[in-house]
């Protein structure tokens, strides 16, 4: 890791951006329907697909994937259900489809549990 703040990354075991847990910054957004959301900063046309860190608030996430034919969305959809233990059809795009700020909304795990996993995650 970098200087403490310095927003160093991880590889693709790993997530992480500073010495503070991961999910200490990430702003979760729990609707009514028991679904999750978090604002996602995606970076394509990276080496390999990962989660980098928070950054503002939003999860940091760089992918193998080009911006070209939904292909990033794509992968950033297998990503976070791969890291965070869910079915890909629990994780939805809600907005930003082309652009890389983005909302997505999870099911079947509450803010704490999706806190808990990507912190999981980190230490592996």
């Amino acid at each position: 890791m970098g200087k403490a703040g310095s927003g160093s990354t991880l590889g693709t075991k790993g997530v992480g951006a500073r010495s503070d847990p991961l999910s200490s910054d990430l702003r979760l957004a729990s609707p009514s329907d028991g679904a999750a959301r978090l604002e996602v900063r995606a970076t394509p046309r990276a080496r390999a697909s990962s989660i980098v860190g928070i950054r503002e608030g939003a999860l940091a996430v760089r992918l193998a994937a080009p911006p070209a034919d939904g292909a990033a969305n794509e992968e950033l959809v297998s990503l976070l259900s791969r890291v965070l233990g869910v079915a890909r059809r629990e994780v939805t795009i809600v907005r930003g489809h082309g652009s890389r700020t983005k909302l997505v909304e999870l099911r079947g795990l509450q803010p704490d549990e999706i806190r808990l996993r990507l912190t999981t995650s980190s230490s592996e």
